[in-house]
């Protein structure tokens, strides 16, 4: 598997779902044969040291995807001539030694990994990335303050406990002479039934059980993240299926004032992995509507927010560029 076919984009599809519940599966899984086993958390324990961690394009698949169902992996794209990556790469190597195994780093070496650099769509170094069950998202680039680093590593850490279930790695502290501290006991939720049913739903194509199976799950938790993205996700592709992709493009670029016809053409950029185009489209049509047409593209803009994801950085830009087109 290479890193082209991860959703660098944040579009969400069914594999996008379905990757978050059985990431959070297989973390209940493991540190449920733990607990039988003695232990109190999933797999082995592990040396401070293989807390960072070199990575190579034959690698790639072993220690950045597969560990990230595990663990948050942050990549640290660098090279030796890069004065600034001299600053940061020593930074994020003493972070993840104090966050003691809540995310893993991989440092790539762009002069030897030029395929991994591209894929990623690496601008300029030091660049740093995340992958999170398989999914890709873009951190930060250049040399930023520790305290912005921190407040970026918190955010993925929390992302990931509350949407895949990732607990991180156990540090074996022995080599330090230090013990190490007792991890929390993480229940299994109260809905975890009802959302493996709309999982179900996905996978055999039932869009409408998916979308009620994540609509029981809000009418008692409103606030339940997984459901809140998976209903977002599920009305989404329920609303582009059976369309004609070029019928519904054709019929935006030739009534540019039809409404209706910016939205549908909106969703489909949005499954077609154009995020941007999505956002611009229908801010674009706000700025030309007024009244009840203005209202439709807006609610739908923001219903498109929520497929994405508010810590999307393109969420954050739209969001702004629909602030000044309404005031």
């Amino acid at each position: 598997m290479q890193p082209r076919n991860m959703s660098m984009s944040g579009v969400v599809d069914l594999a996008a779902v379905k990757a978050a519940q059985e990431a959070k599966a297989k973390a209940e899984q493991a540190r449920a044969e733990a607990a039988r086993q003695g232990g109190g958390a999933a797999g082995a324990a592990i040396a401070p040291s293989s807390l960072v961690i070199d990575v190579d394009e034959a690698g790639f698949e072993r220690e950045v995807l597969q560990r990230s169902t595990e663990v948050p992996v942050v990549i640290d794209f660098w090279a030796e001539w890069c004065e600034p990556c001299k600053q940061l790469s020593p930074l994020l190597e003493r972070l993840a030694q104090e966050y003691n195994g809540r995310f893993l780093l991989a440092k790539i070496d762009v002069d030897a990994n030029q395929m991994l650099m591209q894929q990623f769509g690496v601008q300029g170094i030091p660049a740093v990335f995340a992958v999170v069950a398989g999914q890709a998202l873009p951190l930060f680039q250049g040399a930023a303050p520790e305290a912005q680093i921190r407040q970026t590593l918190d955010q993925l850490i929390q992302v990931g406990e509350e949407r895949f279930g990732l607990t991180g790695l156990v540090v074996d502290a022995d080599a330090q002479g230090q013990q190490a501290p007792a991890p929390a006991e993480v229940p299994a939720g109260p809905y975890d039934a009802l959302l493996e049913a709309a999982v179900q739903a996905l996978d055999a194509g039932d869009l409408a059980g998916a979308v009620q199976a994540y609509k029981n799950v809000l009418s008692d938790d409103p606030a339940n993240t997984e459901a809140k993205l998976g209903l977002a996700q599920a009305e989404l592709l329920q609303r582009v299926q059976g369309l004609d992709p070029q019928q519904v493009r054709k019929d935006a670029a030739d009534r540019p004032a039809d409404v209706a016809a910016q939205i549908a053409a909106a969703d489909l950029d949005l499954v077609g992995g154009h995020v941007e185009d999505s956002f611009g489209r229908l801010i674009d049509t706000v700025r030309r509507t007024a009244g009840g047409d203005r209202d439709a593209a807006r609610v739908r803009l923001l219903e498109l927010f929520e497929v994405v994801g508010s810590d999307d950085p393109r969420v954050t830009a739209a969001r702004t560029a629909l602030a000044r087109v309404l005031f």
